[in-house]
């Protein structure tokens, strides 16, 4: 098949599995299209089994494997959902909690993942695993971002509190790009990954140096970049131009983000937020506007369907060893602890003065959504004595936190008498 043929594909399976979610299930977009997924999925597992002489599950893992789940949502989507995102994320928002959103976004990357690592090997050791503890923080720098597509998709539906949701939604979009560095220099430190990109060899200092050149370098190509575009939609009023220029900013931005060897994530969301803010009360007219939230509302809304579905379809590569996934449902509780750790110290160090919001700390916890971005970081490791186990335990904390937090995020807000 080719790549016009699988993307009609799973666009045809996205839309009846968006259908069924929303007559029958009438589940969010976000959770209900995983849901279906899972479940056909399933479905044509215990088919399979029952009826071998159907070779279905040979069938859609063929399809699957013309598919590439990481470059397909790293080196794709990922620029196109983080860009619609930031563009309609208040800016203003971002800034009344930039500094809690700062301390979620570095330091709790960094404390979850360290707490994830430890707690893992711990629990493997535990259960006669033997795994290196290396891999281990590999496993906890993957898992540890919150999903900014799958906590933008949540957050449309909650209609909370104006500071909870800009609170969530920054740490979002920006701890996915400081998580992915991590990732990449734990990676390169245990030697799953080579390269220019990540050639860490001069140790530590390797590592700080990496850091400040993704990050700091994301920042200037998306801030720089972001202004030309902003000066260009200033000195033009014609709609069907503007909406060209900021998909060109998008896609350029994060294409040259991977040939400069910076982090295109940080840069795009940087070139989303200046377009979304000043660049739509400032550069555009109200007709110009119109247009470009509704493109971009229609992208999120089909790449959402397309990835929670490649999401659903990816239990395919999970090994359907009992044992091994009876031991990965151990990262679940890890997961979750290591999440609540993590947001509670930052902030409870920035809110010192001012206090926190009662039922802020869960909520922040609950609604820390993990989604395909760690799934694609895991797949995008080569083979590994542990890597069946890894992408097991990835799977069962990505499938808990969209299913089951996704769906009760609502209720813990009404719990705490933030949302009616």
């Amino acid at each position: 098949m080719n790549g016009f043929d699988i993307a009609a594909v799973l666009i045809a399976i996205a839309a009846v599995c968006g259908y069924v979610s929303r007559r029958v299930l009438r589940l969010p977009a976000t959770s209900g299209t995983l849901v279906v997924a899972l479940a056909s999925s399933l479905l044509v597992v215990a088919a399979d089994a029952a009826v071998p002489a159907l070779r279905l599950r040979d069938t859609v893992a063929t399809f699957l494997s013309s598919v590439d789940f990481t470059d397909a949502l790293l080196r794709g989507m990922l620029c196109f959902l983080l860009f619609a995102g930031a563009l309609h994320l208040d800016l203003e928002g971002l800034l009344d909690n930039k500094w809690t959103i700062s301390m979620l976004a570095t330091a709790g990357v960094v404390l979850s993942t360290a707490l994830v690592g430890l707690l893992a090997w711990w629990a493997f050791q535990r259960a006669g695993i033997d795994i290196a503890f290396d891999l281990c923080l590999v496993f906890g720098a993957l898992i540890s971002p919150t999903d900014p597509i799958a906590v933008m998709g949540m957050l449309k539906q909650l209609r909370g509190p104006r500071e909870i949701e800009s609170l969530i939604a920054g740490e979002s979009l920006f701890n996915d790009g400081i998580a992915v560095v991590v990732f990449f220099a734990l990676a390169s430190l245990a030697g799953l990954i080579t390269g220019d990109a990540t050639d860490l060899a001069a140790g530590w200092m390797g590592l700080v140096v990496f850091f400040v050149r993704e990050v700091g370098g994301g920042v200037a190509v998306g801030l720089a970049f972001g202004y030309v575009a902003y000066r260009a939609l200033m000195s033009i009023d014609d709609h069907p131009l503007e909406l060209l220029i900021t998909v060109a900013l998008a896609m350029f931005v994060y294409a040259l983000s991977f040939t400069l060897q910076v982090s295109g994530p940080i840069a795009v969301v940087l070139a989303g937020l200046l377009i979304g803010n000043p660049g739509r009360r400032l550069a555009m007219s109200a007709r110009t506007r119109e247009h470009v939230d509704a493109f971009w509302t229609m992208v999120d809304e089909i790449f959402n369907a397309v990835l929670f579905l490649m999401l659903g379809l990816e239990v395919f590569a999970v090994a359907a060893r009992p044992a091994l996934l009876a031991t990965a449902l151990f990262a679940i509780p890890i997961a979750l602890l290591a999440r609540a750790v993590s947001v509670a110290i930052p902030l409870a160090a920035v809110c010192a003065r001012r206090g926190l919001s009662r039922g802020m700390i869960p909520i922040v916890t609950w609604s820390g959504l993990r989604g395909g971005l760690s799934v694609a970081m895991m797949l995008s490791l080569p083979p590994f004595p542990a890597r069946d186990l890894l992408l097991a335990a990835t799977y069962a904390v990505v499938v808990f936190s969209i299913v089951a937090q996704g769906l009760t995020v609502r209720r813990l807000l009404v719990h705490y008498r933030m949302a009616i």
